[in-house]
């Protein structure tokens, strides 16, 4: 291909001249030390010993003794390890490895600033500024216009918010030559769009303490694409670790925590530099990051760190994390001014003006199609206001007394113009200034907690000082406080209320020493649960400080989940170390509860984003690792590009193939005693083969992982009907949720339905749309008419044409007509055996969506129409529309037509010429197209009901219309090859080279522009269009973790129905909200009771006498009895009296047809009984044994 070189046969030295003179153009030619840092960095890479390929990793890394550390490096194992790092396309290569030697050239860099730092770095100068390598940073502030102008418009404070968003663009290096990978980043996209990429793709993040909650923060950071991500740990790997951390192995053991994670985290994302520092932490290597996380170190050391970063200029992010066993704590200071762009992510509410008055605080009434989302004090922006035109003038204005269709105005609009129609008014989101203590002054003046539980409402403060107790014993002894020792928890207990005494008005009355000897017991641990939600949250702040997406934590947030401890007391000995890789979740638990956990049987359905994560965590758990356990996870899905920057399991080789098998893989390299077991199939009725009744008999639990809602419906009547617990949980964008369904304890997941979505009339999506979602819910359905259904027809009719066209006569109606009309269109005079007849389709395709129709509609309607009741027919929310006009010089309409003709030559098989990616040879092949008149119809019909199900209208000349139709068909078939077959096109949003977003993007823009409409860029389109579910890996992690801490309480097995606790979360805002599940309904009856868990079996094949007289024992009248849609009996025939001594399922065979295969061993019947006094009763369902 021209232009593009095959980097596999440069030689060496032109490999690393190019590197260089990259590195060069990269930096300010200013600076003098440049070449000696790259030199330095050049020879560090060659002076690594080289390596044998079979021990090469596929990166290049090799091993390096420095002293007494030991780094993971770049190191060249010969020139062939070498050149496959560039055996694809140069031009792409320069974004894998200059990073990595760009990495070693930083480090020196680093190195160099740090030995010249100002003594005095505790207070802030400007030296701190130049001493960062943002300095040499090309600054482009233009990226950020529609902020600084929403910030300016908003009438935020003074001008400080746009300063701290010119502050926050230096410091992240915001610029328009950072690209967006839209195939890998699209459900990331759909949450924090381009302009928050843009800013994680120049943030440089610093995590110190690479234990398991330190794994989690850097997977999440990592797959979020930030620049680079450095870790810090001087400590070694135990087989401790491996309780927590997903990275490590047994063979980790003694090697530095750092290093040890550099290479795996690494794989997960090739266009971050990850690397390692290993050397004690000082504040000095702190200068080059805009975002520093802490765990794991001493508070004084913290304190010390995070003043540093506070008086930085521009201040450093800084965040502090612990996951201590079962509770865990985060403090953030984003400095002493930061901004907050968009504190909650969602899109501006907007609303389609009815009525605006004329007095002192304008009353405005809007449509009662959808209602407002306003809140009083919101600002508002006016536009396309008719008559009372002062309003659009684009000015914020303050509402208040926000209603579901009305609000008022806190203007006075006496002297303005009358309103005549029209108008949209959208909220204009304002931007927040937030003051960060540093975390010296925080302790003493933390503010408001953030709750998640309010059933635990005074445990915040508490946590608040046993985490400055655990510091103070931790600095004291020297070490943590030991699994199981009382002496060590009634030492923290002291500590802790000698701090409390002296707190002031922060002391806490009640000291729950009960909850601090938990407290203290699992102080050394980090549970993988744990570890995983936190590390979502975490993850998500710091995705907060590099961008100004979101609101940040402010500023503490302190979480424990001690109810997931053991129902049962434990002897102290029972936590001892067992030299075992669940060593730390051992100390927590105890190795009787771990044996419970290894024994499991687990069923998980998914392995996509959730089921990854979860199969992460029960691996590191120990979950089904035992003799006795097993998991089995199913997933009919394939692996996409889409899906890595969130499902980690997956690597790019993984692509096409299937997500259960490589999840289980990559889940058994976490540990290899992990007993799973991958399918590929659906679970659904069409699969109880599969997963029989034995199947869900045998199973402890069942872990959802899915993606809709009836696949979540069917596996709960299964754990309902087999009384199996269901750990329930989902995410859209930033939010996410857990459901409990406990047998017998709670109601299970059907119980409660969210109210379906609301539809559009079939109207208004077809001619009187009023926003884009309308608009590309058209383009959709025209997409697949054309390119998909009618081809499909097509071949339906040529496979079996008799019998095709015989369904057609026997429908007679006018569905059946407009699907004969289509195909012979397709067929006749649509047909297309050129590249130009496709091409001439697609421009009369245009004329008639784009001008015909449109003057058709305004010729029947025209623009002061009125409705049966004399009010005007174009009244909002209709919008009135205008015909386009096609000139070749408009690329959009170019570009639209040229893709439908592609699409249109693909399902007729005809090639595509290579002039068509010449735009001025496509213009003139269209313009050569002869386009006819159009003479509008005087007769033509278009449906205004907004009721109306189909726009075709039934006629009594249909099945006459049918007859011609399969006539003319005929001769069509007759004209075409005996193989000649059409090519039916499935819609495919996750593949930018196949045009399929290019037409429905360019469908649903023009039709924007015929009613005035603002239009989208095409990956907008794609979201809307393709229903793209927004979805990030932070709240995936933390509602796995989630989970996974109710699943040590399922396990256990003895905990009450208040232990367990259903979550919502939001982590944008941030909310947490956490509440004890529902109950089921309980149905008494006698001195019996029930809920929707019960099931009444019977067993012995009896016959329909016999389960008769089985109710008449329990007090109960039976006067029904069926079988899915099949009456059995009932006592109202006497016929069926004749049924008595026959058995039930024998009944159930002769009758209701029902096949009964020999996987299945039982009968479900519904039976309808009265009591004694001829009351309804709603009884269980009724299994009968027949095996």
């Amino acid at each position: 291909m021209d232009g593009v070189t095959d980097a596999s046969s440069l030689p060496e030295k032109v490999l690393l001249s190019s590197l260089i003179t990259h590195l060069f153009s990269s930096f300010h030619a200013g600076d003098t030390s440049l070449g000696h840092r790259l030199k330095l960095a050049y020879f560090r890479c060659l002076s690594y010993r080289k390596r044998s390929d079979s021990e090469t990793s596929p990166y290049g890394y090799g091993v390096h003794e420095t002293g007494e550390n030991r780094r993971t490096c770049l190191g060249f194992g010969g020139v062939k390890s070498l050149r496959s790092l560039f055996s694809f396309r140069f031009q792409s290569s320069l974004v894998c490895f200059p990073q990595r030697f760009f990495h070693h050239f930083m480090l020196h860099k680093r190195a160099s600033e740090a030995s010249v730092a100002n003594e005095n770095s505790d207070k802030s100068t400007g030296s701190d500024l130049a001493s960062s390598p943002i300095k040499k940073r090309r600054v482009d502030i233009t990226d950020s216009a529609s902020d600084k102008s929403s910030i300016v418009a908003s009438g935020s404070s003074s001008s400080s918010g746009f300063i701290v968003v010119q502050q926050l663009d230096m410091a992240f290096g915001n610029s328009n030559r950072q690209e967006i990978d839209e195939d890998l980043h699209s459900r990331q996209l759909a949450v924090y769009g381009r302009e928050t990429m843009r800013r994680l793709f120049a943030s440089n993040v610093l995590i110190s303490g690479m234990h398991g909650l330190g794994a989690e923060i850097a997977k999440n950071l990592i797959l979020a694409g930030v620049k680079s991500v450095t870790l810090h740990d001087e400590k070694v790997v135990e087989l401790w670790d491996l309780s927590s951390n997903f990275v490590f192995s047994e063979d980790d053991v003694g090697k530095n925590r750092a290093d040890a994670s550099v290479q795996k985290l690494q794989d997960l994302n090739n266009a971050v530099i990850v690397s390692s520092l290993t050397t004690s932490l000082t504040k000095e290597h702190l200068a080059g990051f805009q975002v520093v996380v802490v765990s794991d170190i001493s508070l004084d050391k913290a304190i010390e760190f995070n003043d540093y970063c506070h008086s930085h200029q521009p201040p450093i992010a800084f965040v502090k994390a612990d996951v201590r066993g079962l509770f865990g704590s985060v403090f953030c200071d984003f400095g002493p001014e930061f901004a907050v762009l968009d504190v909650d992510g969602e899109e501006p509410h907007t609303g389609i003006i009815a009525s605006i008055s004329n007095e002192n605080q304008a009353f405005i009434s809007c449509v009662d199609d959808e209602r407002l989302e306003f809140q009083d004090g919101d600002l508002v922006i006016f536009s396309e206001v008719e008559g009372m035109t002062e309003l659009n003038d684009g000015k914020p204005r303050k509402i208040k007394s926000a209603r579901p269709y009305s609000f008022t105005l806190e203007e006075d609009t006496t002297n303005y113009g009358t309103y005549v129609k029209g108008g949209i008014v959208t909220q204009v989101k304002q931007p927040k200034l937030l003051n960060f203590k540093p975390l010296r002054e925080a302790l003493k003046d933390p503010g408001d907690f953030l709750f998640s539980d309010f059933a635990k409402f005074d445990r915040p403060p508490l946590l608040h000082l046993a985490f400055q107790a655990l510091d103070r014993f931790t600095s004291e002894a020297g070490r943590s406080p030991v699994a199981g020792s009382e002496e060590d928890a009634q030492q923290l207990i002291s500590i802790a209320t000698a701090i409390n005494t002296g707190q002031g008005d922060l002391k806490v009355e009640n000291v729950d020493q009960k909850l601090l000897r938990h407290f203290s017991f699992g102080a050394k641990a980090v549970l993988n649960p744990m570890a995983a939600m936190f590390g979502g949250i975490v993850g998500q702040e710091v995705v907060k400080a590099c961008s100004g997406k979101f609101h940040p934590l402010f500023q503490f947030f302190y979480f424990d989940s001690v109810e997931s401890l053991p129902s049962e007391p434990l002897d102290a000995s029972d936590f001892a170390p067992r030299n075992s890789r669940y060593d730390a979740q051992i100390s927590v638990f105890g190795a009787k509860f771990q044996k419970k956990l290894e024994d499991a049987i687990v069923f998980t359905v998914g392995s996509g984003a959730l089921g990854c994560e979860f199969l992460k965590n029960m691996a590191l758990m120990g979950v089904s690792c035992g003799s006795q356990g097993k998991l089995t996870v199913t997933d009919d899905d394939i692996i996409e590009k889409s899906n890595l920057s969130r499902q980690f399991l997956f690597r790019d080789w993984n692509i096409g193939q299937a997500k259960s098998t490589v999840a289980a893989s990559a889940a058994a390299a976490i540990n290899p005693k992990f007993n799973i077991e991958a399918l590929q199939n659906r679970v659904g009725a069409e699969t109880e083969n599969v997963f029989d009744d034995g199947f869900w008999e045998n199973l402890t639990v069942v872990v959802n992982a899915l993606d809709n809602v009836n696949a979540r419906l069917y596996v709960d009547s299964r754990c309902l009907y087999f009384q199996k617990p269901l750990l329930e949980s989902g995410t859209l964008g930033a939010k996410c949720n857990t459901q409990m369904v406990i047998p017998h304890l709670t109601e299970n997941y059907g119980a409660s339905r969210d109210p379906p979505e609301k539809q559009a009339p079939m109207c208004t999506v077809h001619s009187f749309p009023h926003n884009i979602d309308h608009c590309l819910t058209w383009a959709r359905s025209e997409f697949e008419g054309l390119l998909e259904k009618t081809p499909a027809e097509v071949n339906a009719y040529l496979s079996s044409p008799v019998e095709y066209t015989n369904s057609m006569m026997s429908a007679g109606d006018a569905q059946a007509r407009d699907t004969l009309e289509r195909i012979v269109e397709c067929l006749d005079k649509e047909k297309c055996e050129t590249f130009q007849d496709c091409l001439t389709w697609a421009r009369l395709r245009f004329e008639d969506y784009f001008v015909n129709r449109v003057k058709q509609l305004i010729y029947t309607f025209p623009e002061d129409a009125a409705t049966s009741t004399g009010a005007p027919f174009w009244s909002a929310p209709k919008r009135f529309p205008r015909p386009l006009q096609y000139s070749s010089s408009d690329t959009s309409l170019l570009n639209f037509i040229t893709a439908t003709a592609i699409l249109r030559a693909e399902t007729f098989g005809i090639p595509v010429p290579e002039w068509t990616k010449n735009q001025k040879e496509s213009a003139e092949a269209v313009d050569r197209v002869i386009v006819p008149d159009f003479e509008p119809r005087k007769d033509a019909k278009i449906v205004t009901d907004e009721k109306a199900t189909s726009l075709t209208t039934a006629s009594v000349d249909d099945a006459a219309v049918i007859n011609d139709l399969i006539a003319k068909l005929d001769q069509c078939r007759h004209n075409l090859t005996p193989d000649f077959r059409m090519k039916p096109i499935q819609f495919e949003k996750d593949d930018d080279t196949n045009y399929h977003m290019d037409v429905i993007a360019g469908l649903a823009n023009m039709r924007a522009r015929n009613y005035s409409i603002p239009e989208v860029d095409k990956l907008k389109a794609k979201f809307i269009a393709g229903r793209i579910i927004p979805a990030i890996a932070t709240s995936t992690a933390m509602a796995t973790g989630l989970v996974c801490l109710e699943l040590y309480k399922v396990l256990d097995g003895g905990h009450k129905v208040e232990d367990y606790r259903n979550t919502f979360a939001n982590l944008a805002l941030p909310l947490f909200s956490m509440a004890e599940p529902v109950p089921p309904k309980v149905v008494k009856h006698r001195d019996m009771a029930w809920t929707v868990w019960d099931r009444w079996v019977l067993k012995g094949n009896p016959t329909l006498r016999e389960v008769l007289q089985w109710l008449e024992e329990k007090g109960l009248s039976a006067y029904s009895i069926s079988c899915g849609s099949c009456l059995l009996f009932n006592s109202m025939f006497p016929r069926h009296k004749e049924r008595m001594d026959k058995k039930v399922v024998d009944l159930a065979r002769d009758i209701a047809k029902v096949e009964l295969p020999p996987y299945r061993r039982h009968l479900d019947v519904v039976v309808a009984c009265e009591d004694e006094d001829d009351n309804d009763v709603d009884i269980p369902l009724v299994s009968i044994y027949y095996r």
